[in-house]
């Protein structure tokens, strides 16, 4: 049955871009395996028509499941419909050649007329498929992994092991296997890639906000907690909940105002145009800068706020942020101040400076956008506003917007995270992966407003229903983490791993 395989390089290695299929596996481990699938059309990505995403960190379907194996083995079309509850699945051609290929028996024996196209699939389930659909026999010398004993699949998981595609799940012992633990897209791209005996196909590195190492993208779940936690919490507002202040649409109702602070992407084939600064040109960078006469405007056209216009050149690997920003009719920008940032380096701004925001940090770094929700994982830290800050800032902040001096307020670029201990299980999926990144990466402290409103792009994808789902979250479910240990250099971003 198996028609591919024996090394076959996939054609289309030559032709990838920087950043290569995806754009949200950039730096995964199995980015290599994700690209070599990709060529021979075994995945086509996870948002559809567009398809630029592949959702690396989200479980795999039984569903998906019938259609990477129906691909990755040819398996041709058949007649028969085996199970009742598959019917208008976008999958239920592939199910059914699947069932016919002897691959899958169904999930509800002894009856076995369903599929579940929707439910998870577990590792020792993803055992089974591949030990059918690539005819693996081979146990080897004995049992490979401590805790698949009693697994009804364990016969399965020796012979995956056997065959050399799965190395178990906690490296470097691998004595373990996970059996119950559902498989994520980007480790079945790995598991398919070995079983196919396909090269990894490693893209050009794409442009990333900011390094790798940038304290923005450095975990802080490991961190000890500020000794003014307890203040700081009680001073924002411990009974005060969160606020997505982003989302799907207008605000308020019939308005051209935009939930959330937009962005755009340009390319090097966008104009150059002067930037003129009202207010505070002497902390600013100059232009001539690739903003978009019609670029997005945070608020609408008709806003009196921030205005912030955010513009990424993803080829020049650039980062341009304006505040209070208004288009001329010869098309330049006014702004009161504006920042530069050049997204391969970990340079902060001087010392005391602004940017387009009170702290004196970018904004698009700690933006929460839709695509990454989708792809099941944020990493990286999340802008958020209190209504009152101290004449402070800590590192990464370079600037402060207050005249509080006490130190029951927090100073700019503080770092919050969402307590390991607060039960995120019963919100929605998406709501999960914000909530995920709250404990891991933690909020920053980025400018003054309103308490605990979380910063994100608008998106008319967004469910303004489903981001109402954590008001109920309040400041007491947080903690002020001491990042202070991981600067290395005071005018450097980079923090220690």
């Amino acid at each position: 049955m198996l028609t591919l395989g024996g090394g076959i390089a996939p054609s289309a290695a030559a032709s990838l871009e920087p950043g290569g299929t995806f754009y949200d596996d950039d730096g995964n481990v199995h980015e290599g395996s994700i690209e070599a699938i990709a060529a021979l059309g075994i995945t086509r990505g996870c948002n559809p028509p567009i398809d630029d995403r592949y959702c690396p960190a989200a479980a795999v379907t039984r569903g998906q499941m019938a259609a990477f194996l129906v691909r990755a083995l040819e398996v041709g079309p058949v007649s028969t419909d085996y199970f009742d509850d598959d019917a208008g699945s976008v999958f239920e051609e592939d199910i059914n050649r699947l069932a016919a290929a002897g691959i899958t028996r169904g999930c509800n024996p002894p009856a076995n007329d369903r599929f579940c196209p929707s439910s998870v699939v577990t590792r020792q389930q993803m055992a089974a498929f591949l030990v059918r659909g690539f005819g693996y026999v081979d146990a080897g010398p004995g049992d490979w992994f401590v805790d698949d004993n009693g697994s009804l699949f364990e016969d399965d998981i020796n012979r995956l092991a056997a065959a050399g595609i799965t190395r178990g799940c906690n490296p470097p012992a691998n004595d373990n296997f996970c059996p119950q633990q559902p498989v994520r897209r980007d480790e079945m791209a790995s598991f398919l890639a070995r079983a196919l005996e396909l090269p990894a196909i490693e893209p050009p590195e794409r442009c990333r906000i900011l390094p790798a190492d940038n304290i923005w993208n450095r975990r802080i779940d490991d961190m000890p907690v500020d000794a003014n936690s307890a203040a700081y919490i009680d001073t924002i507002g411990a009974g005060d909940t969160l606020h997505a202040d982003f989302g799907s649409g207008v605000w308020p109702p019939g308005s051209n105002s935009p939930i959330g602070i937009p962005f755009v992407t340009v390319d090097s084939s966008q104009p150059l145009v002067p930037i003129n600064y009202t207010a505070y040109g002497t902390e600013s960078d100059p232009g001539p800068w690739p903003v978009p006469g019609d670029a997005p405007i945070e608020g609408g056209p008709d806003a009196d706020g921030d205005r912030h216009v955010i513009v990424l050149d993803r080829e020049a690997c650039m980062l341009y942020e304006l505040f209070h920003a208004f288009p001329q009719a010869d098309g330049s920008w006014n702004a009161r101040s504006g920042a530069a940032y050049d997204l391969n380096s970990n340079a902060l701004r001087p010392d005391g400076w602004t940017s387009a925001d009170a702290a004196g940090l970018p904004i698009l770094p700690g933006l929460v956008t839709y695509d990454e929700v989708a792809s099941g994982e944020i990493d990286h830290a999340i802008r958020f506003t209190v209504r009152q800050t101290r004449d402070e800032h800590v590192w990464p902040a370079r600037h402060f917007a207050s005249s509080l001096t006490d130190s029951r307020y927090p100073p700019m670029g503080q770092r919050f995270r969402l307590k390991a201990s607060f039960d995120i299980s019963g919100y929605s999926p998406d709501i999960q992966v914000i909530l995920r990144a709250m404990k891991t990466y933690g909020l920053i402290l980025a400018d003054n407003g309103s308490s605990w409103f979380i910063s994100g792009a608008p998106d008319p994808r967004w469910d303004n229903d489903m981001l109402h789902e954590w008001d109920d979250i309040p400041g007491s479910a947080f903690e002020a983490v001491d990042v202070s240990s991981l600067m290395i250099d005071p005018d450097s971003g980079r923090a220690l791993p």
